[in-house]
């Protein structure tokens, strides 16, 4: 993916970090990711980057690297002067080994950050310097999408934790638990949108931003995005409009495709 940084600061900074971290034997890429990577970052926005280590890299060798990069960017000019330009201006920086691991849920559902650990690391991030081998591999291993069966078994648990959440809602309300029943219907719509992704073969950029952004432009459903801003609109907290809510949100859950 193609690197548009907003500023030159954000350019300046992002360079400071590629230069403290290509040296390191335990480093094998670094990557701008989120809003940077995908070229929609405005001047306010955060740089945020992601740094992978080496697959034979110890926990002490990656330990100690986080340690340096703190005193690092502790004094570093280009990152406080990025700081300090705005209110909403920071600098973000991940370390993750490429160890990507489907969780299975239990009772308490989703949404988990699987999926959008593959995308944020790897669909839509932006390498800076050398793509180090073991990026490349895992870049082979996961893209475009992962393997059938685990698609299956994914979506399968998503939509079921989905419409147990949905069936939670009257649960609440019958109780005066509105806020709670509230809860479970946000928790619904964010498991409603993984089994979406899923089901479309799309990698999430998240289930509580960009929704718009998921929807029309990757999955090309300019059609169905209307029909979702609704569900989270209720009339009064203490009121029954959430019945109907959830009931939409069932009938949406029963149109995503295996």
């Amino acid at each position: 993916m193609a690197l548009h940084l907003p500023t030159p600061l954000h350019e300046r900074a992002c360079q400071n970090v590629l230069d403290f971290f290509a040296p390191q034997p335990a480093v094998d890429s670094v990557l701008v990711v989120r809003s940077c990577a995908r070229g929609t970052a405005v001047p306010a926005s955060d740089l945020d980057m992601a740094v992978l280590a080496t697959p034979d890299s110890t926990a002490e060798d990656q330990q100690k690297l986080r340690q340096d990069w703190e005193s690092f960017r502790a004094d570093n000019p280009a990152i406080l002067e990025l700081c300090a330009s705005n209110q909403f201006a920071a600098m973000h920086l991940e370390f993750f080994d490429g160890a990507f691991e489907p969780t299975v849920w239990d009772d308490n559902g989703g949404p988990d950050d699987f999926e959008f650990q593959l995308g944020n690391f790897l669909a839509y991030s932006a390498p800076v310097g050398t793509v180090g081998p073991y990026l490349d591999e895992l870049l082979g291993t996961w893209l475009p999408y992962y393997d059938e069966q685990l698609r299956a078994d994914r979506l399968a648990m998503a939509r079921k934790a989905c419409v147990a959440d949905i069936d939670c809602v009257p649960f609440y309300l019958d109780r005066s638990q509105h806020f709670q029943a509230f809860d479970r219907l946000y928790k619904a719509f964010r498991e409603y949108l993984q089994a979406l992704l899923i089901s479309g073969r799309v990698y999430p950029l998240g289930y509580d931003r960009w929704v718009r952004e998921q929807v029309v432009d990757l999955l090309g459903r300019p059609d169905l995005y209307p029909q979702l801003p609704p569900i989270l609109q209720v009339e009064s907290i203490d009121g029954r409009s959430m019945m109907s809510n959830a009931a939409k949100l069932r009938d949406l859950v029963g149109d995503i495709a295996p």
